[in-house]
């Protein structure tokens, strides 16, 4: 009975480690065993459970309805048996070491994330942070796969399989250069926005959305002279006079030669949160984390 449990232990190991790389190659590599011992272990799980549990779909691998089924029961379980003896040092008030991921964006990780990562530092020096900055979409399926603790930024719909807390607002203002005619303007419209170019970050991002969706549905053309990726760069441009931007006002200094407008008659508050996988089991380096943000987090 003892074999076959331990037995049950690596067979689920492997087939969690496969449903996160989506490659047996890859997966074989993070367990440290061959490729067709990777195969066999799947295989033989499968017969267990009476269930398929994988299917191939060209050079990657994906989760049958199944598999993703068994896959939600079992993660937090063998994560947990992996993580037990840092979660056994957590709960005796240690934690010296281990790692964090954590998915965001580029504005985030420029302008809301430094202040509490460099908090988290200071008080946990020993944890590598691991800080991947991708884009709303690819950062959400790192969640969704396991292969992050937890994302931060704004979400703007919440699947069910997501728990999102929001913990920071920032205003929409609208960005122009310094001397720009619409500084003079005690109120500025979208019908006054409307002549002038906009610098706007990738197409791909929500900024983009949002800003098409409101003069949309208020019947105001627009135009954008400008796309530019980060909005370090859109700051730049706008400073040089080439366009005008509409953005948040967590990206500003202080020291850019540039005037903000408020915009928020037209454009909501942008939300930052903490975005998790529901069912999730969390590291005690994930937990501290999560914890400076919203202590009743786990409540």
């Amino acid at each position: 009975m003892h074999y076959y449990k331990q037995t049950r232990y690596k067979l689920l190991r492997t087939f969690c480690v496969v449903a996160q790389k989506e490659n047996i190659t890859h997966a074989a590599e993070q367990l440290h065993i061959s490729q067709p011992t990777v195969s066999l272990q799947v295989q033989a799980l499968e017969r267990e459970m009476g269930e398929k549990l994988l299917e191939r779909r060209g050079p990657s691998i994906k989760l049958t309805p199944a598999g993703k089924i068994l896959y939600q029961l079992v993660q937090p379980l063998t994560a947990g048996i992996d993580s037990l003896r840092e979660t056994f040092a957590a709960n005796l008030g240690y934690i010296e070491g281990g790692e964090l991921n954590i998915a965001a964006g580029q504005s985030t990780s420029l302008y809301v994330l430094p202040d509490y990562i460099s908090r988290f530092y200071q008080q946990y020096p020993g944890i590598r942070i691991n800080l991947h900055t991708v884009d709303g979409q690819s950062g959400m399926k790192m969640l969704q796969d396991d292969q992050v603790d937890l994302a931060v930024g704004p979400l703007l719909t919440v699947p069910d399989s997501i728990i999102y807390k929001s913990f920071a607002a920032f205003n929409s203002i609208l960005l122009v250069p310094e001397g720009h005619p619409l500084t003079q303007k005690a109120q500025v419209t979208l019908e006054d926005i409307s002549p002038y170019g906009l610098i706007l970050p990738p197409r791909n991002q929500s900024t983009w959305r949002m800003i098409d969706t409101v003069f949309r549905q208020q019947n105001v053309p627009y135009a954008v002279s400008m796309e530019a990726g980060g909005w370090e760069i859109v700051k730049k441009y706008v400073e040089l006079g080439l366009g005008i931007s509409i953005l948040t006002d967590v990206c500003l200094t202080g020291k850019e030669k540039v005037v903000a407008i408020p915009l928020s008659q037209y454009f909501p508050a942008r939300h930052y949160g903490l975005i998790v996988r529901r069912g999730k089991f969390f590291t005690p380096q994930a937990r501290r984390f999560i914890e400076m943000f919203n202590p009743d987090f786990f409540q």
